[in-house]
């Protein structure tokens, strides 16, 4: 543990021109006192540390050290990549491997280049989760992470409804949408040789399927020593892709016939699910007269679909089903009577 503070030390001296006490302290999480000790320590074993007192003082390498503790360890270069997404590595148990693989490129960097890391990290910022929630970490993530990380396979309690189902299965890859972490995984069974199927993203549940898991519905997680080979075919990006429009289309049952006007065809993709959306204004015909086109719209329900379609107010008139026409006829002549009341 201790090593590692001190190739930690060295490495963020020589990314950096002096630093004080409190800086190192803080950036090492512990004391200036052990600051001050483990600044000792490496004086002594031949790396040449200098502090400096007084006002502007502080602790630096003398002469232009430069250490060969820089190479990048796989682990650390696979973390680098993902080091645009603070959150997520923080979630994965993967923060302290990212911070030590910043500080070894820090470290080879030019010292005209060192400020780079800052000046991007003030310029561009990810914000994964959704707004007005609060994003909580499954349990059982740094576990899940690491056997995707190490071709592990995995045991896996996972609630569905009212029960809970056990897979045995072969974790490829993470997916953080809005907030919640997904898994996709090749379906195996138990003991036995997965075999690849391509890429396909089927829904079946047999052996070899690819399938997508909700991570916080994991009730438990056994990772085994057993790894798989990995099908090199498999395109994260593109299966999840093709699983969360299916997914989408899935749900989206029933149907909806609008009329829109030029402000409600611009704002109904905010409003309704983005791809019934666009297949609802991929076919809309020329606008009549007054500006308003009839749109046919495929929505997850009648219930859904009136709290969805209420945030368009004035600019959209539902034609069918008569049912629904009926509840937004309603809701205008309650705020008809609501607005049109006066103070007496």
């Amino acid at each position: 543990m201790r090593a590692a503070r001190l190739i930690k030390m060295v490495l963020l001296l020589q990314s950096r021109p002096t630093m004080t006490a409190s800086e190192l302290a803080r950036e090492l999480e512990v004391s200036e006192r052990t600051v001050t000790r483990d600044a000792q320590a490496l004086s002594e074993a031949g790396v040449p540390v200098y502090a400096e007192r007084g006002r502007a003082g502080g602790y630096r390498l003398v002469g232009g050290y430069r250490t060969r503790l820089t190479g990048l360890g796989r682990d650390e270069a696979e973390a680098l990549f993902l080091s645009g997404v603070p959150g997520a590595l923080r979630e994965m148990g993967l923060e302290d491997i990212a911070s030590a693989a910043r500080l070894k490129v820090s470290a080879a960097l030019l010292p005209s280049l060192r400020d780079a890391p800052r000046t991007a990290a003030q310029r561009f910022h990810l914000d994964a989760p959704a707004w007005f929630r609060e994003p909580a970490a499954p349990a059982l993530l740094p576990a899940v992470a690491d056997a995707v990380w190490d071709d592990r396979c995995l045991s896996a309690r996972y609630r569905r409804g009212e029960s809970e189902v056990v897979r045995e299965l072969e974790p490829y890859g993470l997916v953080l949408k809005a907030g919640v972490w997904y898994l996709c995984a090749r379906v195996r069974a138990a003991g036995t040789e997965a075999k690849g199927t391509g890429t396909g993203a089927e829904a079946g549940m047999g052996t070899g399927v690819f399938r997508t898991y909700r991570i916080d519905r994991f009730v438990g997680v056994d990772v085994t020593e057993d790894r798989f080979s990995r099908d090199e075919g498999f395109d994260l990006p593109g299966f999840w892709g093709e699983q969360a429009e299916r997914f989408a289309r899935s749900i989206l049952r029933a149907e909806v016939v609008l009329r829109l006007s030029a402000t409600g065809m611009r704002n109904l993709p905010y409003a309704v699910d983005p791809v019934a959306a666009r297949d609802a204004l991929a076919g809309v015909p020329e606008p009549d007269a007054t500006g308003w086109a009839t749109v046919t719209l495929r929505v997850e329900s009648e219930e859904v679909a009136h709290t969805q379609l209420a945030a368009l107010g004035p600019e959209a008139e539902v034609l069918f089903p008569a049912t629904l026409r009926e509840r937004f006829a309603a809701d205008a002549t309650r705020l008809t009577e609501l607005y049109g009341r006066r103070e007496g």
